[in-house]
């Protein structure tokens, strides 16, 4: 536990220290918060377009600022083998276990922070534009964007694992992307229907951002929290069994 803990330190101090992790983690999340609140209010409300609300939006952009964690995990990951450290690291008792925990627990953290703060921002937001927002909701949504956030992480420690540090942001950059316009974040996709939504359906980032909203409204139905959330873990369990498989199996490769 000793050695998971340090390890995890140097790695949450690693993240901390790189000045763009605020801009991406933090700022950027906050800046979108604001900026499509703006953008809320130029809708007519004759269009019935909600998804900008702050109270659907919050839950959409703590799940968008997840998925910078992503980045930088991958990021901290294919750093870390480049320069040698994971090489020299493994010299010591720690198995592999130990360095995926190592890994994941400090951006949890990290993760954990930043959708407090989107929260608290969203509700002061809230309060400007006179939109009801339930404090107890949000609280549930931060602990319900768990699982999502772990999913994510494991997603920038399998990037990492398997590629370089020119090639892991590319792909992150790919499932940013993703989750920004096929997880619902930015657009209704219940509403559109058709092809449309099963993609959307098909693709994990969906469910993530339809049981954050749920919980944030106190929804907690079959169909919109429910079912999401079991799809949410089980994809999350699926993510984190298989990269700590591959991290094993390339630290195997490395020391061979």
């Amino acid at each position: 536990m000793n050695k998971i803990k340090a390890f995890s330190t140097r790695n949450r101090k690693e993240i901390l220290r790189d000045p763009l992790s605020y801009i991406f983690c933090l700022a950027f999340p906050l800046v979108m918060l604001i900026i499509m609140t703006v953008v809320n209010s130029s809708i007519p409300k004759q269009a019935g377009m909600t998804v900008f609300r702050i109270d659907n939006l919050s839950a959409g952009i703590a799940v968008f600022g997840q998925t910078f964690v992503m980045l930088f995990t991958a990021l901290t990951v294919t750093k870390d083998r480049s320069g040698s450290f994971l090489v020299r690291m493994y010299a010591t008792p720690m198995n592999s276990s130990d360095f995926t925990i190592g890994y994941i627990l400090p951006m949890l953290i990290i993760s954990f922070a930043q959708n407090i703060i989107i929260y608290i921002a969203s509700f002061i937001i809230s309060l400007i534009t006179g939109v009801d927002m339930n404090i107890g909701g949000m609280i549930l949504s931060v602990i319900v964007l768990i699982p999502s956030s772990i999913m994510f992480i494991c997603f920038g420690l399998l990037f990492g694992t398997l590629f370089n540090e020119k090639s892991a942001p590319g792909l992150c950059s790919i499932i940013i992307s993703l989750s920004s316009f096929l997880g619902c974040i930015f657009f209704d996709a219940d509403s559109t229907g058709g092809a449309m939504l099963k993609v959307c359906k098909s693709l994990p980032f969906y469910y993530c951002t339809k049981s954050a909203r749920s919980c944030v409204k106190l929804d907690f139905s079959g169909s919109t929290f429910v079912i999401p959330i079991i799809i949410v873990i089980a994809c999350a369990a699926a993510l984190g069994i298989i990269s700590s498989a591959v991290f094993k199996s390339k630290m195997k490769a490395d020391l061979s």
